[in-house]
């Protein structure tokens, strides 16, 4: 592969080592990776592998990006090669250091390791795609000068206009026969700042009837008096995706470009802009032009679409701003910032970018396989907890007055050295409300008046009673315990059909739990359902009628009113009470939950703690894929 100044790869091999937390997984020979053992096989890139994530930064990463950047860095670990990231930011206008500071910060969280990154610097070995601003433009001029380019006065609109159809040929700008010289002259002044936004752009000049309208004379600068976050206001024309992404691969010696499938009819114009400087141009440089410059090789995948989710970042946008939900990092996103929140593992989002695969086939994933994930690494790996959400007293009557007694719990019963805490139990405890009734249903083996059950690490306890207020509701319910029983099991080898969590009501730990559900009623979102109009219609009110119309077909209309219901006061074992930020914890018979950044820090006093729900202990992937 020829190299030179301009096309030297601009990060060495890659540090294995840096990526010893996160080994990329093995897998499937799926086909990019048939392709690159070809490329090795013929010896098309020197046996190298060379990947990049460019994101651009007018937003946060969602799992859709997480695939991305498990496959790309996968790539680069599994076959010895390196991995960039590069913030493709050559849009000032919806750029924000808000978005590149969270990218940083999802990339480096999900494992991926890059040439040049270190802990005291974040920002250390990221690449920005801006810095290749001055040698874009003299590319650009080179185009003009070789009759590839050419500036044009047509407003955005009539570009759009005259750019024809899948059916009927574009038309030509009238501009698109500019002398060389004129092209020059004004792409030099659209740079210094002479014309207005939107005056003047510089097209490439390739074919108004191409049957690709991706190659009839693509815009490749636009003017926008914009003060940019690296470059400040040095520039005031910027380059156009497709301009910007191939030549910044090429610069950086990118070998495998790999990109979502959306960009499949972008490639042609990948290839003609990098074939277009290369024309004229020799291995060794002794043509007019120079040097030729490295070519990467673009491949599209699938994208992720998951159920019961959106992934475009307009909506995602529109979601935040709207106050759908409380930010970019709200658990139910699927921001990785949300996702992290919400207290999901990095190694689970990388187990399940392994089990999907890539593929060039659209098409959904069930939701349910990444829960299954989630819950799959946390069960090995999550301590152990006892919250009661919904809190009811229960006083055995028999149990002696004072301070109490530990009892010895489990942490981990997958995780043998995860070794066991101590619990404080008393006479009064706090469980579950739903684990009481005065009149049990049919196969109701909990509480209930004369039942015996388990509490959990500690004693037989058998209900006697309840008390109830004014209004007949339930406050308190009374039980007798075997001391026998101590540790769950009777001596005299009877069994209970039950066993309860609890906490003690002297020592518990007063929390708020967020329980978060889909954000969505239905798995997909655009799906607009007819029941509103049939109720309008009903009703005989056109009015109505129409107002359910409109929202039916509104995806926002199938917005999951009841994506967080808020509990509290919720009580937790007092062992939680310092819990770090982010900590997670399994607690028994709800699901797994995490500490949200809303709480007190640890050690302040009178802490206040907030769970976020992760997912629930259901498990309806692992029942489904049985069918399979």
């Amino acid at each position: 592969m020829p190299e030179t100044e301009d096309s030297k790869p601009r990060r060495g091999p890659a540090d294995r080592s840096a990526g010893r937390d996160a080994p990329a997984p093995g897998g499937p020979r799926d086909f990019i990776r048939e392709i690159i053992d070809e490329h090795n096989r013929t010896g098309r890139f020197g046996g190298q592998v060379r990947t990049r994530f460019p994101p651009e930064p007018n937003g946060y990463l969602h799992i859709g990006h997480a695939k991305s950047i498990n496959l790309n860095y996968g790539l680069a670990v599994e076959y010895g090669g390196s991995f960039n990231l590069r913030m493709d930011d050559t849009n000032p206008v919806k750029e924000e250091q808000e978005y590149v500071d969270s990218i940083i910060a999802d990339v480096r969280w999900l494992g991926a390791r890059w040439q040049g990154m270190r802990d005291d610097d974040p920002r250390a070995g990221v690449i920005w795609a801006s810095d290749y601003f001055q040698q874009m433009y003299d590319w650009a001029v080179e185009l003009i000068r070789k009759g590839k380019a050419y500036v044009c006065d047509l407003s955005p609109e009539e570009v759009s206009r005259t750019r024809g159809t899948l059916t009927t040929p574009g038309q030509p700008s009238p501009y698109r026969n500019r002398s060389v010289e004129e092209n020059l002259d004004l792409f030099e002044r659209m740079r210094r700042g002479e014309f207005p936004d939107g005056a003047k752009t510089l097209r490439a000049k390739i074919d108004m009837a191409h049957p690709n309208l991706n190659m009839r004379d693509p815009v490749m600068y636009r003017i926008l008096h914009a003060t940019h976050h690296n470059t400040g206001d040095a520039w005031c024309i910027y380059p156009m995706y497709d301009w910007a992404h191939g030549l910044e691969d090429s610069l950086e010696g990118i070998t495998h470009s790999i990109c979502t499938l959306e960009f499949e009819n972008h490639r042609p114009l990948y290839d003609w802009f990098i074939d277009a400087i290369n024309e004229g141009r020799t291995p060794d440089g002794s043509g007019p032009w120079g040097r030729r410059i490295h070519h990467p090789q673009q491949i599209e995948f699938a994208r992720l679409n998951l159920t019961y989710t959106v992934m475009s970042k307009r909506r995602l946008l529109a979601l935040v701003r709207e106050g759908v939900v409380r930010g970019w990092d709200d658990p139910r996103m699927p921001t990785i910032a949300g996702l992290r929140r919400r207290g999901v593992p990095a190694e689970a989002i990388r187990e399940f970018c392994r089990r999907i695969g890539v593929s060039k086939v659209e098409s959904t994933v069930d939701i349910q396989l990444l829960e299954h994930c989630i819950r799959d690494h946390l069960n090995r790996v999550a301590p152990r907890a006892m919250a009661v959400l919904r809190p009811l007293k229960l006083v055995i009557d028999n149990y002696p007055d004072g301070p109490g007694e530990l009892l010895t719990a489990i942490n981990n019963p997958e995780d043998p050295a995860a070794g066991t805490r101590s619990v404080p139990f008393s006479r009064v405890l706090y469980i579950e409300q739903d684990d009481f009734r005065e009149t049990p249903p049919p196969k109701y083996w909990r509480l209930y008046p004369g039942n015996e059950v388990r509490l959990r690490y500690a004693y037989f306890v058998r209900c006697t009673g309840c008390v109830k207020d004014a209004a007949g509701n339930v406050v308190e319910v009374h039980a007798t315990y075997d001391p026998a029983t101590r540790g769950g099991d009777a001596p005299d080898g009877r069994k209970v059909k039950s066993t309860l969590h609890w906490v003690s009501a002297a020592h518990a730990q007063p929390a708020e739990v967020r329980l978060y559900d889909y954000l969505f009623t239905k798995p997909d979102p655009d799906d607009v359902s007819d029941d509103a109009i049939r109720a309008a219609d009903s009703t005989g009110a056109a009015e109505l009628r129409a107002a359910a119309d409109a929202a039916a077909r509104d995806w926002m209309s199938n917005l999951n009113p009841r994506s967080l219901e808020i509990v509290r006061p919720a009580y937790v074992e007092p062992g939680l009470a310092d819990a770090p930020i982010g900590a997670r914890f399994q607690f028994e018979r709800h699901g797994y939950f995490c500490v949200d950044p809303d709480s007190d820090p640890p050690g302040a006093p009178g802490r206040t703690l907030v769970f976020n729900r992760t997912v629930t202990l259901k498990d309806s992937w692992a029942k489904i894929e049985k069918k399979l």
